[in-house]
């Protein structure tokens, strides 16, 4: 299995986990998902992040889906992410848990991080938004520069386009070795943060072929065409990043397009009301004038 470089690039989706309604793992629509980022084209698959449902699944259900490695403890932490290589993964991503608050506690943890999980390709993740700790550009710097095996920047912040410049300006001055990264955050500005730097998306739109083209459009200086076709995209990327309701609607449309068969969430989770899949009907309906991709039927042969 080819592991994580620094120079890792492109469109990596991040994959929810799908359940039957009753809760159980869903295999068949694991394998079905799988293929599916395959044939449109997907870099690399992330699995277990934050959208994955991770802290529903027990230590075994974990390490059947692998690959997100973060834990309260380290020796969890070590276990996973060698459970996680052994299936074949190219690498694997950790969060800081939420009491880090000081950049010493930060870049201390990940030291230890580093220290618990050795040479295994990891990718450092920043989401502020919702794992409420919050990275400068000077913290990020020390903690890759004190980790060998970190390769990956996965950039969630908000604002975070001067971030990713930030970043960029001290691979330019030498301070800051070479690192792959990857946007997130639902893909709500990957338009400019292509602009910026960034070398693709990492994030789990329920159209990934958008986030493959603009992602290519703008490698290949195609501004106004990447803009354009981002554009006609973003009240459905928008209405797909409501927190709390966002992977409903996400796994509401893969159901849709007939990748996974159930819609449904582990409990506790949220559920999409008539309402919000008529109004995710009509965003489909209106990107299906721009995007043939979105021309779906109301009912998915999946749905049953």
């Amino acid at each position: 299995m080819t592991k994580l470089t620094p120079q890792a690039a492109g469109t990596f989706a991040i994959a929810p986990t799908p359940f039957h309604d009753d809760g159980r793992i869903d295999e068949k629509s694991i394998d079905r998902l799988t293929d599916f980022y395959a044939e449109v084209g997907c870099d690399g698959v992330t699995v277990l992040g934050i959208l994955g449902e991770a802290p529903k699944l027990d230590a075994a259900e974990a390490e059947q889906v692998a690959v997100g490695v973060s834990a309260p403890g380290f020796a969890t932490m070590r276990s996973l992410a060698k459970a996680s290589m052994d299936a074949g993964a190219a690498g694997v991503m950790i969060a800081p848990p939420p009491h880090l608050r000081t950049d010493d506690q930060i870049t201390g943890y990940f030291k230890q991080a580093q220290e618990a999980i050795g040479d295994i390709p990891w990718v450092l993740q920043d989401y502020p938004l919702t794992l409420t700790v919050a990275f400068t550009p000077a913290v990020i710097r020390k903690i890759v520069m004190d980790s060998p095996s970190c390769v990956m920047l996965k950039h969630e912040d908000w604002p975070g386009l001067e971030k990713i410049s930030a970043l960029r300006g001290f691979q330019k001055d030498g301070s800051l070795k070479p690192m792959s990264i990857l946007v997130g955050n639902g893909g709500l500005f990957l338009d400019f943060e292509m602009e910026r730097g960034a070398d693709g998306a990492m994030t789990g739109y329920a159209f990934p072929e958008l986030l493959i083209d603009v992602v290519k459009l703008q490698k290949a200086g195609k501004r106004d065409a990447a803009h354009d076709l981002f554009d006609a995209h973003l009240p459905l990327i928008r209405y797909e990043q409501q927190p709390g309701a966002g992977l409903a609607v996400r796994k509401y449309v893969l159901q849709k397009r007939g990748v996974i068969a159930s819609s449904a969430q582990r409990k506790p989770g949220a559920t999409i009301t008539a309402t919000a899949k008529a109004e995710v009907d009509y965003l489909l309906s209106r990107v299906a004038r721009v995007d043939r991709r979105a021309n779906l039927q109301p009912q998915s042969s999946a749905a049953g």
